[in-house]
């Protein structure tokens, strides 16, 4: 466990020079301690980036400065197994994740909300976070919510902000659970569980051991929400010590449901019925359901809730129809970075095999092949690009009407060239963007910029 009296007066150094590696070094440097980043990669504009003094910076290698420091800070991205992180357990020198090191800075106490699972993780987080925000309006004590991790602000950056008695609301990915060995929130959540990240963590079992890090470490008192849909999930929680509370939306779940979907409304054991935020697909019932648990376990008057969803909108990246041209819909899905974001994004569509799907990016280790079902339900053709596209030409062949795009601008040309009225244009990649582009916000971002400058140079046109 991670605690600066320990290091008191030792270097630090981080490992990445990613947002939550920038976010580590200026928490600890604030903090009095001299840092050292770390950066594999060459980085040609580090004087862009502001950063506090006593934080110095190296990029393109790590060099024998690293084993000088007293303790190091992991960027989540960086493989377990990599050469640089083998030696610093050789030589014995601690290495802590962004999460604990950051939580080790708030006071005590403060009450932190862990969402995690394959999908649904930011969605789930923002709504909760939104519920808690409005709740603490109402109470009218003063309590401060933050909302932080991998919804896109480091927990780092609200470390010195969180005050006693705050609550922090820390979306938390695979990669964070693995390297955080001491992670403790009073209240967790795992919304599902299947194929993702396979080859950083060596497979589906390290996967799985990843999640679980979740609920580790609670307590009796803590509580843990779960799928009790999940196969996975339901298997999980012999080992959780915390009350655990379930959700599910389908008929035949593996656990005793604390809250289910009569189509309408979702009805929780203790009799309240509140009916689910107006969002797109099944899987956002589940996410609404898991928010809905971990308030009320926090104390949040179910009215409260009430009044939270019938006011939420679609996240950005997430099934985000955006665009409406020549009786063509454009749906933003860039969030879709596994195969079963993409399941779930065409299952949110009606059958009509109507949809232009847009596929590819950085291939993450699973088969393609699971997509062929929904395929041939859903989709008129897939349009294929990144470095993905032998892979998934070769696994989806003669199952489906496939175009190779290889890049975005392509794919967008192309569909908007051919679509008819009637038709839906989706990006939901099932892939990694770190291909072509800086992370999946990027990606979706310059999706609708295509999409709609190609929509204005049409009108312009017309109206010549």
């Amino acid at each position: 466990m991670f605690k600066q009296e320990k290091f008191k007066g030792q270097k630090a150094c981080v490992l990445g020079f990613g947002k939550s590696g920038r976010a580590a070094a200026a928490l600890l440097a604030e903090k009095g301690f001299e840092v050292l980043i770390s950066e594999e990669a060459p980085i040609s504009h580090i004087d862009s980036f502001s950063l506090p003094p006593g934080v110095t910076v190296e990029t393109g290698g790590h060099s024998a400065r690293v084993f000088d420091c007293g303790f190091w800070v992991k960027s989540p991205g960086i493989f377990p197994n990599s050469p640089i992180l083998l030696e610093a357990k050789r030589r014995g020198i601690p290495v802590f994740s962004e999460l604990e090191v950051a939580l080790s800075f708030m006071p005590k106490p403060v009450r932190v909300f862990a969402v995690t699972g394959t999908n649904g993780k930011t969605t789930t987080t923002a709504l909760l976070g939104d519920v808690l925000k409005e709740n603490a309006v109402a109470e009218n004590k003063g309590r401060g919510v933050y909302i932080c991790g991998n919804i896109g602000s480091p927990v780092s950056l609200c470390a010195c902000q969180v005050q006693k008695g705050d609550d922090v609301v820390i979306e938390v990915s695979s990669y964070q659970l693995e390297d955080s060995t001491y992670f403790r929130p009073q209240f967790a959540c795992i919304l599902n569980i299947t194929p993702d990240h396979l080859d950083h963590h060596g497979g589906m079992k390290g996967y799985i051991k990843a999640k679980a890090k979740a609920f580790k470490n609670q307590r009796e008192n803590d509580v843990l929400v779960v799928n009790g849909a999940d196969a996975v999930c339901a298997q999980l929680v012999e080992k959780a010590k915390s009350k655990v509370l379930a959700f599910s939306t389908h008929p035949k779940h593996l656990l005793k449901t604390d809250v289910f979907f009569d189509g309408d409304e979702l009805i929780f054991s203790e009799g309240y019925q509140i009916r689910p935020p107006h969002l797109k697909g099944i899987h956002n019932v589940e996410n609404a359901m898991a928010a809905a648990l971990l308030a009320l376990a926090a104390g949040v008057p179910e009215k409260i809730i009430r009044k939270v969803f019938a006011r939420f909108e679609a996240m950005e990246h997430r099934i985000e129809q955006f665009a409406y041209h020549r009786g063509v819909i454009y749906v933003n899905d860039s969030k879709a970075t596994n195969l079963d974001s993409t399941v779930t994004a065409l299952k949110s569509f009606e059958k009509n095999h109507n949809l232009w799907l847009i596929l590819g990016g950085r291939d993450k280790g699973a088969s393609y092949e699971v997509l062929i079902p929904y395929l041939k339900e859903y989709c008129k053709r897939v349009l294929t690009i990144g470095e993905s596209m032998d892979k998934i030409e070769q696994e989806l062949h003669g199952a489906v009407s496939l175009t190779r795009c290889e890049t975005l601008d392509r794919a967008v040309q192309t569909a908007m060239n051919e679509a008819v009225r009637g038709d839906i244009v989706l990006l939901s990649p099932a892939c990694s963007s770190f291909d072509q582009f800086k992370d999946f916000e990027h990606r979706g971002k310059m999706f609708k910029q295509l999409v709609n400058a190609r929509i204005f140079k049409e009108r312009v046109d017309g109206n010549k």
